[in-house]
């Protein structure tokens, strides 16, 4: 028996003044229902998102108790959801949802509803949920308080995480090695210019109980920000690797200059390519290394993150990508030696549009950090023609997060590492300043090659001179390594690079394409 058909049984035996069976008050339990249950589905969503849009914007934040707000990292840690407590944990479902308090950073209140046979019950507040051990004193906590999101469990194991949805537009995933890293958003507002950033939010979650034995849990949201509303459905395939399904329905409520669609954000601080904050006993701290775009035109390409001296953008033109993501393909723990967070074990996220997607840009936006705990990078899809104020614009495409992308590996060699430093030859006198690039591929025909083979490496620069190339086998890989300098001259503007490796007129590894920013000269030891 499902938690609607207690509430309606609930109903009835109130109106005779008798009281629920205690067997049947444990499923109330799991839910603390709010208000009357009314029909829901994704176009009733949409059409609620539409009208949202043609009304002017509403601030969400509450007055969330100043208990909470003044929460340390470790109290707001400290604040449990019961696993007894968890939604559909009592009905044999295989999927849990547990909800996360509000506190700390997370002070705007979601409401949350479950969705059963097409009718949505919302699901209140409930302080029993909860247990506290931190240090700082909650104080009394209003019944109407709400949720910060929430997060699922799947049967395979209910003690980790599946996914969870927490903050502004937020949500991560993870892959078979149940580690959390990157992250997703709803959208992307004018992320990277001159101005403040807009985050828009989810404000309210449908999640509708699965079917028994079901694989598949269905989660719908509703955005909203200044700028636009919109309605989202997520359909969620747990396995090696997990996968969402994402529709949206967007409407504009005015123009927006710089518009992401399926945003990715995560961390790079330090790598084998730049160690400019090199600081740390860890030899690389990064939850992604890499940019990967597979172009509408077919061509692969790899661009390795950097952590910048000043805030950068780059733009990929594209017509109709077949897909793009922010790959951390090391996974060798010796290059992190990181037994506490494990960036290892961080998994890839892969976007794949499900329908054309037109003209428009993979943007890459690289921000300075100082340390770990700040997201850095951001990537996502800038459509070429705006979206119209008042119109309704339809987008969808699959996320897939885990260890191996299902773009990869093709039929090119893929970059492995990449790997900077000073420039010259060693021994002599170095009399101008340049800069090495040593990038390892791997994998398509690369070791079926003999030794007679003639492997030219193709790099062409923005400017500035290239000396001492070179491609030669690199037999601890079963691959090649090309090699060269770069002088970048007087100038210390931002050089871009791009390079493959090539048989005859055959391609035979990605493109890789890197932005290099010199260093000022008090720095070049010149």
């Amino acid at each position: 028996m499902d938690r609607r058909t207690v509430l309606k049984m609930a109903a009835a035996l109130s109106a005779y003044g008798l009281t629920v069976p205690s067997m049947l008050t444990s499923r109330l339990a799991m839910g603390k229902p709010v208000g009357e249950a009314r029909q829901f589905d994704f176009a009733w969503l949409k059409g609620h998102a539409r009208t949202l849009a043609s009304e002017a914007y509403k601030s969400r934040k509450g007055d969330t108790p100043e208990s909470l707000k003044k929460l340390s990292w470790d109290d707001y840690q400290a604040i449990q959801f019961r696993p007894e407590k968890s939604l559909w944990q009592e009905e044999g479902s295989e999927f849990h949802a547990q909800f996360f308090h509000l506190g700390l950073y997370f002070q705007t209140p979601v409401k949350i509803y479950e969705v059963i046979d097409g009718e949505a019950q919302q699901l209140g507040y409930d302080p029993d949920y909860f247990r506290y051990s931190g240090d700082l004193p909650l104080d009394d906590l209003p019944d109407d308080l709400g949720y910060a999101g929430f997060r699922v469990q799947f049967h395979t194991n209910f003690k980790l995480d599946l996914a969870a949805f927490l903050g502004a537009s937020y949500f991560r995933a993870v892959g078979e090695d149940m580690q959390y890293g990157l992250s997703a958003r709803g959208l992307a507002i004018d992320t990277g210019m001159n101005r403040e950033e807009e985050f828009p939010e989810f404000v309210a979650f449908w999640l509708e109980k699965p079917k028994s034995g079901s694989d598949k849990l269905t989660v719908y949201a509703l955005l909203d920000s200044p700028s636009i509303t919109g309605a989202y459905a997520f359909d969620l395939f747990p396995g090696r690797n997990m996968v969402m399904k994402i529709s949206a329905a967007l409407y504009p409520r005015k123009a927006i200059e710089r518009l992401g669609i399926a945003p990715l954000t995560s961390m790079y601080q330090v790598g084998e390519n730049d160690r400019r904050m090199g600081y740390d006993w860890r030899p690389e701290i990064h939850d992604s290394d890499g940019l990967a775009l597979w172009t509408g035109s077919g061509e692969r390409i790899w661009r390795p993150l950097v952590n910048p001296r000043q805030v950068q953008v780059n733009s990929f033109m594209d017509h109709n990508p077949k897909g793009f993501g922010l790959l951390q393909r090391d996974r060798d723990f010796a290059n992190y030696q990181d037994d506490g967070v494990y960036y290892d074990r961080r998994p890839s996220l892969w976007v794949e549009p499900g329908e054309a997607w037109g003209k428009g840009a993979v943007m890459l936006v690289e921000i300075p950090t100082q340390d770990e705990t700040f997201d850095n990078i951001v990537a996502f899809w800038n459509p070429d023609t705006p979206l119209k104020p008042g119109e309704e614009h339809l987008i969808s495409y699959r996320l897939t997060w885990g260890d191996t992308m299902p773009a990869e590996p093709h039929e090119l060699a893929t970059t492995q590492a990449t790997r900077t430093g000073l420039g010259g030859v060693v021994g002599q006198e170095r009399t101008y300043f340049s800069w090495r690039f040593a990038i390892d591929f791997s994998g398509g025909v690369l070791g079926m090659l003999g030794p007679e083979a003639e492997i030219e490496p193709v790099i062409t620069v923005s400017r500035g001179k290239v000396e001492i190339t070179s491609a030669r086998p690199l037999h601890a890989i079963d691959g090649y390594r090309a090699m060269f300098d770069l002088v970048p001259g007087e100038s210390e503007a931002p050089i871009d690079i791009r390079m493959y490796l090539k048989l005859g007129d055959q391609p035979l590894t990605e493109t890789w394409v890197y932005q290099y920013t010199p260093p000022p000269k008090a720095e070049q030891g010149i």
